[in-house]
């Protein structure tokens, strides 16, 4: 199959970047998204503006492109597998199914034997209490869909935080309770998986967030050799399980022993890959890219240490100071109103790779 025009589901900054990666390799892009004049919109080569599930607009960007992807995992799954049945969709629907869910996505990944915080279905407030009582009072309750950057959570850290309404409050949806790790840092990994079953890994990053929402992603990670292996080990069984295609971004707790609690995936390029634009020569847009259209991977190797940082709501203001630094690449993704928790931009600052001596 000849690649020309790869139709992305999604406007936001994630299109946007995929769109200028796939620029460089000589695709077109259409993009399908609702907001007209969207982040991806003002560098893709069309744009159908229309709701994710719309059929006719589904139609049209099957009829205009070779391989459709997505920006994000909250596309409708239905509308995936529509799409399916005219042109390929990658990652292919199923890792929608598998991420979408919270419930779901945990019994997946322990399904491919790797261990995850204890958990509990919630269904009524009723449930609730019981789930806390078996937490000893503590742990993190989330809706089982649709909740990121900390949206859709309420925490309860002893048994003094009442949980009185808190299911009507989070909307009286399924949800899922999880138990508090103990873990001395966050990472995250980047993989990607090629039509022909090849796997590339970038170096895991270490995450620091804040209101839940990412801050900065730190590479190389203060992790061992053998947790790094590990965190690679588990995107691969990961990816294979699903039979996967594209690029996927899988969040881990490290504990005190150097071992791996997942957190989630998410079947996408993500916040925490940034950094590989300006520390790799090939960056995880590229990489995506070069995944669905059936391209080779190539090297996921960094040249550079490197931090990057999410610039969020009135962090934009500090751009002057950001552009007049050497050492440091600025992306900003053309959203012209700031507010507070919306991403604006990132920087990625670069030091010296240490050399290994022979």
């Amino acid at each position: 199959m000849t690649v020309r025009t790869i139709g992305i589901i999604g406007g936001g900054q994630l299109g946007r970047m995929l769109a200028m990666a796939a620029a460089r390799l000589n695709f077109r892009t259409i993009i399908l998204e609702p907001q007209a004049d969207c982040p991806a919109a003002q560098v893709a080569s069309g744009q159908i503006v229309a709701s994710y599930d719309d059929p006719k607009a589904l139609a049209e960007l099957a009829n205009a492109c070779d391989v459709v992807t997505y920006e994000f995992e909250n596309v409708p799954v239905s509308a995936a597998e529509t799409l399916t049945k005219s042109v390929p969709v990658y990652p292919p629907a199923k890792a929608l199914e598998a991420a979408q869910d919270r419930l779901v996505e945990k019994r997946f990944i322990n399904g491919c034997g790797i261990p995850t915080a204890r958990f509990h279905s919630v269904d009524s407030q009723a449930e609730l209490e019981a789930a806390l009582k078996d937490f000893g009072g503590q742990g993190v309750l989330k809706t089982c869909r649709m909740g990121y950057d900390g949206k859709g959570q309420k925490v309860f850290r002893s048994e003094a935080d009442s949980p009185a309404g808190a299911y009507e409050a989070l909307g009286s949806v399924p949800l899922i309770l999880e138990s508090f790790i103990p873990f001395e840092r966050e990472i995250s990994i980047i993989a990607a998986r090629a039509t022909d079953g090849t796997v590339a890994c970038f170096d895991p990053a270490e995450n620091v967030h804040r209101n839940g929402i990412l801050h900065t992603s730190t590479v190389p990670a203060s992790i061992s050799e053998a947790t790094a292996k590990a965190a690679r080990a588990a995107a691969e069984t990961i990816l294979s399980s699903l039979g996967y295609v594209g690029v996927i971004g899988i969040e881990f707790f490290v504990l005190a022993d150097g071992s791996l609690i997942a957190n989630e995936m998410a079947p996408r390029v993500h916040n925490s890959g940034h950094w590989t634009e300006a520390a790799c020569v090939i960056s995880q847009f590229e990489q995506h890219i070069r995944a669905v259209s059936g391209l080779p991977l190539g090297n996921a190797d960094r040249h550079s240490d490197c931090v990057m940082q999410n610039l969020i709501g009135d962090d934009i203001l500090d751009l002057p100071d950001w552009l007049k630094r050497r050492d440091t690449l600025v992306h900003l993704y053309g959203k012209t109103e700031s507010r507070p928790g919306r991403k604006m931009g990132h920087v990625t600052t670069l030091t010296a790779k240490p050399q290994v001596s022979a």
